[in-house]
């Protein structure tokens, strides 16, 4: 599980669900009090903004059929503190944000293995590789490691 807080958000990631929750007034005065919860399926594009000396980053995730507003330049920041689908961090946050992104990346690849692996991609064999590395980088742990093991093992 990799949880991760930001500016009026934190995030969980369980391998399966990403939980995007909001508390307190920060929240409340933006998008609103409450949890969103997406299945990784459901995610089609991860957009990040990596946060700078003097301004935030963003997460922000992208489902199909989804209405995104191309920001104007300078504004990025601001829209995405308004989006219910992004989460927004400070320099000092952003290395526990690289973690969960990664997590997200491999996820998401992992969803669409079997279909790659059926159309003559990659073997089974070859994802036990890639999670194991992920293990080892730490991006999973041991839990997650098996689950997922587990998962392709069928």
């Amino acid at each position: 599980m990799i949880e991760v807080s930001g500016q009026g958000g934190q995030i969980q990631f369980d391998g399966q669900y990403v939980t995007i929750t909001r508390k307190g007034f920060l929240a409340r005065a933006t998008i609103g009090k409450g949890e969103k919860r997406l299945h990784i399926s459901q995610i089609a594009a991860v957009q990040w903004k990596a946060a700078g000396p003097m301004v935030n980053g963003f997460i922000q995730f992208t489902m199909p059929g989804g209405n995104e507003r191309r920001s104007a330049f300078g504004s990025q920041t601001a829209n995405a503190a308004k989006d219910e689908n992004s989460v927004v961090f400070t320099k000092k946050q952003q290395p526990d944000f690289e973690k969960l992104r990664a997590a997200l990346d491999a996820a998401i690849a992992a969803q669409h293995a079997p279909q790659a692996a059926a159309a003559g991609g990659s073997s089974v064999a070859d994802e036990l590789v890639k999670l194991n590395a992920l293990r080892e980088q730490g991006i999973l742990s041991d839990a997650e490691f098996a689950e997922q093991k587990a998962r392709l093992l069928g």
